[in-house]
């Protein structure tokens, strides 16, 4: 066996990263050239498997969660808890073949530099795919990483189901999961001893500033509720304008404000998004009686989130004040910010090379590491997006640069092995 020190020149594999790259891509092709893994698809199964194959050629045992999240792990004398590397292989519809599954790929690359190179490490490392990190049809982004924190039991996900009645619990059980067993996904503080993730950036930052690496230093805080307007239905010819209760005219003129509220926010880190719109019953000839959508706030810290929402408030007085509406409220996600760990920010920065820059900057996605910064010691990087496109088939990362990322995190993990408990 070997010790690596922190300074060695060993490095990652980049054509053999690449091709995974290009092999995991494939799966979920559309005609667009966008992937569409939306969580427990067929095409989300087909990933799960591919990568399952990936760790079996490895000779690498694998344990699947009740939350199907799936977990790898080398092997290792020491009882010392593992520092694991991830992210997750799900894409939104349409997606790219970056965001998620270039974490879950670095991961295992990395395992196999160490497992190749016979490196004798203090900790046992190890990598994980997350389940259903994006936002999905069970309403449930971040699924798998919730319920390893203990952020969602049994008791919150028992009766989801998408819109179309598929069951979460039916979907669950095809992966590998189990909703009975849910709690069992569930670990703390004594079972990891740090959690990497790499990720594109998502955004310009980078890019703008010709700069290969990002060091992240804290996670956006995600607001999300369901707001449902319920108005009146009614005859749309024989109704007089000063006699409806237009649902929809209320959710538009929310609509409106809302866009106001965040676009004249002094913090350019709160941005404010209306991803959803439903309207019932949906025919020329009836005023609608109901509106569904959903909205999101996201902000660098609790405080500008909650200024946001408060004055969201107002204009739901404001439009009830107007008109017999009834506004009904439901929050989906209250996820608050979350700071990256200080002393992996710290190797991440001694583990970049001399002749490269790196820039210290806030992630303005949320990210599985949000969640796992709760249990355990966490830290991300990024890397550049090209023309900040992400959730689309244009998403791209320049292989130099992901090479420069994974070598980075490489090179942490050998410092962070000797100075974590």
């Amino acid at each position: 066996m070997k010790n690596i020190s922190r300074n060695t020149s060993l490095t990652i594999n980049g054509a053999r990263l690449q091709t995974n790259i290009e092999k995991l891509g494939e799966i979920g092709l559309n005609e667009s050239y966008g992937l569409d893994r939306i969580t427990f698809s067929s095409y989300d199964l087909e990933a799960r498997q591919w990568f399952i194959s990936q760790l079996k050629s490895l000779n690498l045992g694998y344990d699947i969660d009740a939350a199907a999240n799936i977990w790898a792990i080398s092997p290792n004398s020491s009882d010392k808890n593992p520092i694991m590397i991830g992210s997750h292989l799900d894409t939104v519809p349409n997606g790219g073949k970056y965001d998620g599954a270039l974490g879950v790929l670095i991961g295992l690359e990395i395992l196999t530099t160490i497992l190749e190179n016979r490196i004798e490490m203090q900790h046992p490392i190890g990598v994980v795919s997350f389940t259903a990190e994006e936002p999905n049809p069970f309403n449930l982004s971040t699924f798998g990483s919730r319920v390893v924190t203990g952020k969602l039991k049994k008791s919150d996900i028992a009766d989801v189901q998408t819109k179309d009645g598929l069951s979460l619990k039916t979907a669950l059980a095809l992966a590998g999961g189990s909703i009975e067993e849910i709690e069992t996904a569930r670990k703390n503080s004594l079972d990891l001893t740090a959690y990497l993730e790499v990720h594109i950036e998502q955004g310009k930052r980078l890019l703008n500033q010709s700069i290969p690496i990002g060091v992240v230093t804290a996670i956006t805080g995600i607001y999300r509720e369901e707001i449902t307007f319920k108005g009146e239905a009614n005859h749309a010819g024989t109704t007089l304008m000063t006699e409806r209760n237009d649902a929809l005219v209320a959710a538009s003129k929310f609509v409106v404000a809302f866009e106001e509220i965040v676009r004249n926010d002094p913090s350019d880190e709160v941005v404010g998004t209306i991803g959803q719109f439903s309207i019932s019953p949906g025919a020329p000839s009836i005023i609608p009686n109901e509106v569904k959508l959903l909205m999101e706030v996201r902000g660098d810290t609790t405080e500008k989130i909650k200024h946001i929402i408060k004055k969201v408030e107002k204009v739901f007085e404001e439009l009830t004040s107007r008109q017999p509406l009834e506004i009904a409220r439901n929050i989906i996600l209250d996820q608050a910010p979350t700071k990256m760990d200080e002393t992996i920010i710290r190797a991440f920065e001694n583990a970049v090379p001399p002749e490269e820059n790196y820039l210290l900057l806030g992630s303005m996605a949320g990210h599985d590491a949000t969640h796992l910064a709760s249990i355990t010691k966490a830290g991300m990087l990024f890397v550049p997006s090209i023309d900040g496109k992400s959730h689309c088939p244009e998403e791209y990362s320049r292989m130099e640069d992901i090479e420069k990322a994974a070598n980075v995190l490489l090179q942490a993990i050998f410092k962070l092995d000797v100075t974590l408990d």
